[in-house]
């Protein structure tokens, strides 16, 4: 596994309009690759708990419980990522932190329609607390 293909996951993160194709990306590269959330530290990161929390309230119209969240923290690339449950819909977030953008991707489990949302904000990595 080559880490250097996470600087063109940075660049697809900011140029592609098809959201799905940074997200496949992703997937093939790193995603189904166990050894790679070996490679961070496991923090607790409250500022995208918040975002999938409210993207997912966006996403489905109501109030949606995040589960299951272990967001992986790999210090050299300033990269974030994380599978969740948010109530019966598989999910998945990346972000970096260097330049503020991540992505969501939420898979209904009865149609296995994926939908997504990138989003930009700020998380300060001073707050970096172990789960």
């Amino acid at each position: 596994m080559k880490l250097e293909k996470l600087y063109k996951l940075k660049e697809k993160l900011q140029k592609e309009t098809d959201l799905s194709k940074i997200w496949l990306y992703y997937m093939d590269e790193f995603g189904d690759i166990p050894e790679f959330s070996d490679l961070g530290e496991p923090v607790r990161q409250d500022f995208l708990l918040t975002v999938i929390t409210q993207v997912c309230q966006q996403i489905f119209g109501k109030p949606t419980n995040i589960d299951n969240i272990l967001t992986i923290y790999i210090k050299e690339y300033q990269f974030y990522h994380a599978p969740f449950l948010a109530s019966n819909h598989i999910g998945g977030v990346i972000f970096f932190e260097d330049i503020n953008t991540g992505l969501i991707a939420v898979t209904s489990a009865a149609s296995k329609i994926a939908k997504y949302s990138r989003f930009t904000g700020i998380a300060k990595s001073d707050r970096h607390d172990r789960n």
